[in-house]
């Protein structure tokens, strides 16, 4: 359980880090909103396939 809660802060800290390159870096707006969003989705996916299959559910 402990290995569980470690990795999913890890994802949240990665996608963070995502998250303040992507302001840091990308200028034009549109483009910055789709990658945040991109992130957004591959993070809350990373942490539905450490969830789910404590819920029984087999994904992949």
């Amino acid at each position: 359980m402990l290995s569980l809660i470690i990795g999913i802060l890890i994802i949240c800290v990665v996608g963070a880090i995502c998250f303040w390159a992507i302001d840091k870096f990308v200028n034009e707006s549109r483009l910055a909103g789709l990658l945040k969003l991109l992130v957004g989705l591959v993070c809350l996916a990373a942490i539905l396939q450490r969830l789910l299959p404590l819920a029984g559910i087999n994904w992949l």
